[in-house]
């Protein structure tokens, strides 16, 4: 394993000390764990709270989307391990600002019940929650079992969406309801071409051939649909683009907001050699794209490969889109 790291078990928590020393106008650390980031500036009295949770590993996916216009609160876990449901409810404390709290977060199932868990903690605070949950990676189960599908980079866009309705002062539930509908927008797909080393195991997470590659393999190295020989990025971005289309069939007219993103260690030229291609099957469908996004949006350590992911728009969901935001990674507006 090379990694630049002092300590296995000191790699979350000094990534985090790092994170807000360098970025302190945007995070703050709060509670007793170390693990629960919060905006440096709370949101307004009466502003519904949105928090999330999950693994390390994937900045900016969960702790970097933390922000004006985006979420209040994250509880941190370990490198691909579920926070504990009192670091979840520490999350959902200091996003309450009176008007409730959204879980908004990946279908994972340590994840679940462990937020279940916490909002049974802060029940007896009178803090009143609700949940969205992300499951829009069409290669974990087929449509007829849509529920039980991965979260994976379709949360960056229901962040920003239910994140911009919090900003406008709707009640929880007109949160809920509008991030539910951009959830429910995405479909994503990745294609992975190395493993990724998790700290604390000291191992690689998978084993493929160096001229192999992955089709829908998850973000911590779950199944894909096929592994077999290394094919050419059009021939890549042409079959991502087929699965998504199949399961979100896109006319003319329609408008939607993709997203080109890499895994970790796939660079920009070859995102945008990518994005090409997504364009092109996008232009021919007649629908029109609005505010692409290409780079790294959603991580998995060090993996090399890269996920796609559509948000299908109506005008709600676009003007929620463009409205400002401002995180250490990603600003609107």
């Amino acid at each position: 394993m090379k990694k630049i790291l002092n300590s296995p078990d000191a790699y979350v928590d000094e990534m985090l000390a790092g994170l807000i020393a360098a970025h302190s106008e945007h995070y703050q650390m709060y509670g007793d764990s170390g693990k629960v980031v919060a905006r440096a500036k709370p949101g307004k009295p009466g502003k519904v709270g949105i928090v999330t949770g999950g693994g390390s590993g994937h900045l900016p996916v969960f702790t970097g989307y933390v922000g004006q216009g985006l979420l209040d609160a994250c509880a941190v876990g370990d490198v691909f391990a579920s926070p504990s449901a009192e670091q979840m409810a520490d999350a959902i404390r200091v996003a309450d600002n009176g008007a409730g709290v959204l879980r908004l977060y990946g279908n994972y199932g340590g994840d679940v019940m462990n937020f279940d868990m916490a909002g049974e903690l802060v029940e007896f605070e009178d803090i009143t929650c609700s949940t969205v949950l992300l499951a829009d990676d069409v290669a974990s189960a087929p449509p007829d079992e849509a529920e039980k599908r991965r979260g994976v980079a379709g949360m960056v866009y229901a962040f920003k969406i239910a994140g911009a309705a919090a900003e406008e002062e709707r009640d929880l539930a007109a949160v809920t309801a509008v991030a539910q509908k951009a959830a429910d927008a995405c479909r994503s797909i990745g294609a992975a071409l190395s493993p990724c080393t998790v700290p604390q195991a000291g191992k690689p997470t998978f084993e493929i051939a160096d001229d192999e590659m992955e089709m829908g393999m998850g973000i911590h190295g779950e199944p894909g649909v096929w592994r077999g020989k290394l094919q050419s990025a059009d021939e890549i971005a042409n079959e991502m683009m087929d699965r998504l289309l199949a399961d979100m069939p896109l006319a003319n007219g329609d408008r939607v907001s993709v997203l080109v993103n890499s895994l970790g260690a796939t660079p920009p030229e070859e995102l945008y050699i990518l994005y090409r291609i997504v364009k092109e099957r996008l232009d021919a469908t007649g629908a029109r794209i609005i505010m692409p996004l290409v780079g790294r949006y959603a991580t998995s350590m060090e993996m090399s490969g890269v996920s796609f992911t559509l948000c299908k728009l109506d005008d709600e969901l676009e003007r929620l889109l463009r409205a400002p935001c401002d995180c250490a990674f990603w600003r609107v507006g």
